[in-house]
């Protein structure tokens, strides 16, 4: 890293779009984009452990993906495993440790088997937090939630009347995990497209036309310091509830 003392945000989720538009504006398939995505995703986790980011949040198979043509979606199944299969290693000697957050059940269970086995060997991982979105919907997510939330009331293990923000976010995938900071979206598209619906709220929300394998290290530290001088011009206007960064 170039910079001293880099404020950086606790938690950073990223949208990781372009990889067929990628790949068809180089005249090669669309599932050569999702393998070279993946190169990207490996790079920016290791830059986000150096620069002590310690959640990181990855778009990596939504709940509308389903409905891609069967030969994409089976290699986007089969590029899954193969990184859960692969990358433990590496996760655990960067101190990574792996989630997944998502309706694993739904996933294939050759799938779901590699990613828990991959939780499993880096659950001592300290360094960072790596949740990947797989099978992911923020109103899916919104919905489990209601249904768990429903179920411990009817146990007796919630009271109705003390139901808030908080008691919701407890049955939240992302449960006692902090909401993002910043939202980065490669692409150039300016919507959510359905993540983490709840959790960004407040968060910083950042665009970039680079597709995702193009992604590097200075695109992440460009979104970055836009989410620094947005907490700046925020906190001047004398806002006290602009969430702290990792030095905050």
């Amino acid at each position: 890293m170039t910079e001293e003392d880099f404020d950086v945000p606790y938690h950073v989720a990223i949208i990781m779009d372009g990889n067929g538009r990628w790949a068809q504006a180089r005249g090669l398939p669309r599932t050569a984009g999702h393998r070279a995505g993946v190169q990207t995703a490996r790079h920016i986790v290791e830059v986000c452990g150096q620069l002590g980011v310690r959640v990181l949040t990855l778009y990596t198979f939504s709940t509308e993906n389903w409905n891609r043509p069967h030969n994409e979606v089976d290699f986007l199944m089969r590029l899954c495993r193969e990184y859960a299969e692969r990358e433990v290693p590496e996760l655990r000697r960067n101190g990574v440790r792996l989630n997944v957050i998502g309706r694993r059940e739904g996933l294939p269970a050759g799938v779901r088997d590699a990613l828990e086995e991959a939780m499993r060997e880096t659950r001592h991982g300290d360094r960072l937090l790596l949740n990947l979105a797989i099978n992911y919907g923020g109103r899916a997510e919104i919905t489990d939630a209601a249904r768990s939330l429903i179920g411990a009331v009817q146990r007796g293990e919630v009271n109705p009347g003390e139901i808030d923000e908080a008691v919701f976010g407890r049955f939240l995938y992302t449960a006692e995990m902090p909401d993002p900071d910043l939202v980065i979206r490669t692409g150039g598209e300016q919507r959510l497209s359905n993540f983490l619906l709840w959790q960004a709220a407040d968060a910083f929300f950042w665009s970039t036309p680079v597709y995702w394998p193009d992604f590097k290290e200075e695109d992440l530290l460009e979104a970055i310091r836009a989410w620094r001088a947005y907490r700046k011009r925020v906190k001047a206007a004398g806002d006290e509830s602009v969430p702290e960064g990792e030095d905050g």
